[in-house]
């Protein structure tokens, strides 16, 4: 598994981080992290802007999701009402999740170049087509990137890295109950130690991974602007079609046995009977005695 992991995304990527160095006048390292950096995230754009647009549907989902969770204690009966009404509405729950998974890997391996790459040892896994520059600078606006930095590059991954989570911390929807308070409570003190614990943690590596972190969190602070706007855009739409299929259902008031109600109640038992057959849930028309 290494090896193919080594094969599919490590040396892609370690030869496009030669190759960018080659490209620079100075033959620098840094240039070519920043400019490997947003190659990468370009690539990523597109399965991020899906799990953007099915985190959409999911928020607009949310009252109906929280309700089912309250009426339904027993965990399976919840885990089947929740499961008829993602697939009633056309949602996957994990449509959020699975773009977000495929990146894991990827950004690991550009994690992995970064810090065991920068040196030049591992020329040995440059394709044939690859150039081999000579001598690497390892030198980006005045700052070793092959040694530990203190100070600006730390600070700088810190700070962006509290923006993009305010961000993201403001595209979540606000909910209300005991459970969801301390959720968010718990969300917005991850808010202020995790760009806390970024600090420290690019401290303790070349600053290559310190240029990288921020390079890759400012892109996604650009990222998350544009995905706040689209996921609110998608939230409103989504709301509005299922306002508009509402609206197409006949709707009855019941007030007599009048040949009247017993024909929209037949309508109605053939609608349900049809929405039975594509959802796999069972529905029921209780009438008044």
């Amino acid at each position: 598994m290494s090896h193919l992991i080594e094969v599919l995304l490590y040396q892609p990527l370690y030869n496009l981080l030669i190759l960018f160095a080659w490209l620079t006048p100075s033959h620098s390292i840094g240039w070519a992290i920043i400019l490997l950096t947003i190659v990468v995230r370009l690539a990523l754009l597109p399965s991020s802007l899906k799990a953007a647009k099915a985190q959409a549907k999911l928020q607009a989902l949310r009252p109906q999701i929280l309700e089912i969770q309250k009426k339904y204690k027993d965990h399976a009966e919840q885990s089947r009402q929740l499961f008829a009404l993602y697939k009633r509405e056309g949602v996957s729950q994990f449509g959020s999740c699975l773009p977000l998974l495929i990146q894991i890997p990827i950004m690991f391996a550009l994690y992995s170049v970064f810090r065991h790459s920068i040196n030049g040892s591992s020329y040995d896994l440059l394709y044939a087509i690859t150039p081999r520059p000579e001598t690497m600078s390892h030198f980006f606006l005045g700052l070793d990137l092959s040694t530990p930095e203190m100070w600006v590059l730390p600070i700088l991954a810190g700070a962006s890295q509290f923006v993009l989570s305010m961000l993201t911390m403001k595209a979540m929807p606000q909910t209300s109950g005991a459970m969801e308070d301390q959720a968010q409570m718990m969300m917005k003190q991850m808010n202020y130690i995790f760009p806390v614990a970024t600090i420290f943690i690019a401290r303790m590596f070349p600053a290559a991974l310190a240029l990288y972190w921020v390079v890759s969190t400012v892109f996604g602070v650009v990222q998350q602007l544009y995905f706040n706007k689209i996921i609110k855009k998608e939230a409103a739409e989504f709301l509005a079609a299922r306002a508009t299929n509402k609206k197409e259902l006949p709707v009855s008031t019941p007030t007599s046995d009048s040949p009247k109600r017993g024909y929209l109640e037949k309508v109605m038992e053939k609608r349900m009977e049809k929405e039975e057959k594509r959802t796999g849930v069972t529905v029921s028309i209780r009438k008044k005695s």
